[in-house]
């Protein structure tokens, strides 16, 4: 995709890199002490869910802006059935252009490439008043659990899109995030040791 102000294009491996310094400033002290989501990145890339083929930036004046990621996964339904789903993430947008967007932009087109290579439906965690723009919805409306949330607790963060009408009716099941996400802290610490110095910062509204 390409307009006057930016290009969303698939990843290069030579700039696997500056994307990672992207989604580190991006994501830095948002939901923890500094970030994860870095090397969540780094190692998704080597997993074999990853999905390249959905493994977009965002580009403007040659100057990476944004990017987006899918991996493949499934729900476990009630009846036995392992039903095929991606998830997505880690997304964003440099932080001095955030709010102008480019986040629904980038968010909608990744998504019509989902859908154009046979994606069913996606579900992740993520905040309904920005995805609901795009379509998401609570994925308790469609009959999905998040495993390991009592039954009761709060699941607003679990979100669900049809990419497929109709493709999730009469499922009912649980999701899980895909085990390539759960990575160690103590890794991430190092990997970011790589990185130029930033100050870890405990600041209010932060989840972890």
């Amino acid at each position: 995709m390409e307009n006057n102000e930016f290009v969303i294009r698939l990843e290069r491996a030579d700039e696997h890199r500056a994307v990672e310094e992207l989604v580190r400033e991006a994501f830095w002290n948002v939901y923890r002490p500094g970030c994860l989501e870095h090397y969540v990145l780094h190692c998704l890339r080597s997993d074999a869910d990853f999905v390249p083929e959905l493994d977009f930036v965002m580009e403007q004046n040659g100057r990476l802006i944004g990017q987006d990621i899918f991996v493949r996964t499934c729900i476990h339904a009630d009846d036995g059935a392992k039903v095929p789903i991606m998830t997505m993430g880690p997304i964003c947008i440099a932080p001095d252009l955030q709010g102008r967007g480019y986040g629904k932009i980038l968010l909608d087109y990744c998504l019509e490439k989902a859908a154009a290579l046979g994606c069913g439906a996606v579900c992740f965690e993520g905040n309904i008043n920005f995805y609901g723009k795009s379509g998401f919805a609570f994925a308790r409306d469609f009959g999905l659990r998040y495993h390991g949330l009592p039954a009761g607790e709060d699941d607003s963060f679990f979100l669900c899109k049809e990419l497929k009408p109709g493709y999730l009716k009469g499922v009912r099941g649980e999701y899980a995030t895909p085990k390539g996400y759960l990575v160690d802290v103590n890794a991430a610490d190092d990997f970011d040791k790589t990185f130029p110095y930033k100050e870890k910062l405990k600041l209010p509204g932060q989840l972890f």
